[in-house]
């Protein structure tokens, strides 16, 4: 799954330039100082470019950390938030005081992109004051909406409440804009097992919000304390009890369906972006194409079932396009009785598809990887009919197949290196890292894997397909 994740961690404060100041809004210019500090680092496109291409090529553990880094010369922080819009495996990610990231939720972080949309123009960050943790704090808020999501915000939670300049908020959407896109290409592109690490994970955490057993606990405590209590007259406290009880029901009723939209698409809204996607490919042809539109227009369909059905009937265009030569195309989405979303494409070309085609871009893989199932009908003469049929409900979570399932991100990456034959020294160089974290990150690695030596869980990893790209002549320690 393609997602902006980070890791915890905590950062020094960064001081702002001048003195401090009342929140603003959006645009509101900062003093002398503080513009010339950005301009410094940001005013070239160069060295924009240059950052905004650092934190892209970071691996995703660390892309947090060092997005905070570049941010510290735009809009000087303490900590960071983001709610990410395309991702179904784990939305909410920070960097910074421990404390302070355990305290910011999906909902809070929902709550300041809704009062952002609400205070500055479209397109622009919103600087001002918000309750975080328990206190009220000056942020920074910038939010960005993917093709494929159902949009992404950053919050900055800064040290001063001092303005920050306008250019220096310009280009922090502008940088949110292009991390958010990139992101939206990686879920949407994903590899089989990232989508099907993604649907497990959703699964696990719909049962988790379902529950919601801590909150109705704390809840109905907090009902009960007011009737309970001696010092307050009964209107007093039953008007108490049900200002509360309404609180809490509507904190519920948002975290469910703010869970529900991170994790699920509308169909009318998933396949008018498949047809979007369509039309430039068909711009420059005499091709006809006929679209139809799921009946059930508001039925939600999973994020990574909206993906693959798009990515499917994509694929099937452009072999057709090739290999058929159609004049007419028909494409459709509708629900079946048995609970899937079945993705038509019908031409009236020469009919030789075949169903070992749609094998590029791992479209089978993806289908397959979801419990889907793909067929081709295709008759000489008269055209081919491709469908795909994905199911709608979240599988039960499956028992790890592969080996390195059960590896973090990090240490598939550290293991990667162990299979080119790379010492400790030269792996913490390569990624970046101290040479104890790759100790410890071996160390895992070998008992995650059920093995004795790095010899062997080098040999795992190259019966699993690693390492990826060229073995550099690095002896093993």
């Amino acid at each position: 799954m393609g997602d902006m994740s980070g890791v915890d961690g905590t950062i020094g404060t960064i001081s702002t330039a001048g003195t401090a100041g009342t929140a603003g809004t959006a645009g509101t210019a900062g003093t002398a100082g503080d513009d010339e500090t950005w301009r410094q680092h940001w005013g070239r496109p160069e060295d924009a470019l240059a950052q905004a291409l650092e934190v892209l090529r970071t691996p995703r553990p660390d892309l947090l950390r060092r997005l905070s880094a570049v941010l510290a010369t735009l809009v000087p922080h303490t900590a960071l938030a983001q709610l990410s819009g395309v991702c179904t495996f784990s939305p909410v990610h920070g960097y910074g005081p421990p404390e302070l990231i355990a305290a910011i939720g999906s909902l809070d972080l929902s709550r300041l992109a809704e009062r952002a949309a609400g205070t500055a123009p479209a397109g622009h960050p919103w600087q001002g004051e918000a309750e975080l943790a328990g206190q009220a704090r000056p942020v920074v808020v910038v939010t960005a909406t993917p093709n494929s999501g159902s949009g992404a915000v950053l919050a900055l939670v800064r040290t001063s409440a001092t303005p920050v300049p306008a250019g220096a908020l310009a280009v922090l959407q502008q940088l949110w804009d292009l991390m958010v896109a990139h992101s939206d290409h990686r879920a949407t592109d994903a590899a089989p097992t990232q989508a099907a690490t993604s649907r497990t994970s959703a699964n696990a955490r719909a049962r988790a919000i379902a529950e919601f057993t801590g909150t109705h606990s704390a809840a109905l405590t907090a009902i009960l304390a007011p009737l309970r209590s001696a010092d307050l007259d009964d209107a007093t406290a039953r008007r108490n009890a049900t200002e509360l009880a309404v609180t809490a029901l509507l904190d519920l009723r948002q975290g469910a369906e703010l869970d529900r939209t991170l994790s699920e698409q509308p169909a009318d809204a998933a396949f008018a972006r498949l047809v979007r996607d369509l039309r430039p490919l068909l711009r420059h042809t005499r091709v006809h194409l006929d679209v139809a539109p799921p009946a059930e227009a508001d039925r939600s369909v999973p994020a990574d079932a909206a993906h693959t059905a798009r990515d499917a009937v994509r694929v099937a265009v452009l072999l057709m396009l090739e290999q058929e030569k159609p004049t007419r195309l028909h494409v459709s989405w509708q629900f079946t009785a048995d609970g899937r979303l079945r993705a038509v494409v019908r031409g009236d070309g020469l009919g030789l598809l075949t169903a070992e085609a749609l094998t590029v871009h791992r479209t089978v893989d993806r289908i397959t990887t979801l419990g889907g199932r793909h067929g081709v009908e295709a008759v000489p003469g008269w055209g081919t009919t491709v469908t795909v049929d994905l199911p709608l409900a979240l599988p039960e979570p499956a028992l790890a197949t592969d080996p390195l399932d059960g590896l973090q991100p990090r240490e598939l990456e550290v293991l990667d290196q162990l299979a080119r034959g790379r010492r400790n020294r030269d792996i913490a160089a390569a990624l970046h890292i101290s040479e104890s974290t790759v100790k410890f990150h071996v160390a895992n690695i070998l008992a995650k894997l059920d093995v004795s030596s790095r010899g062997e869980a080098a040999a795992l990893a190259h019966r699993a397909g690693l390492p990826r790209g060229p073995v550099g002549l690095h002896a093993a320690s």
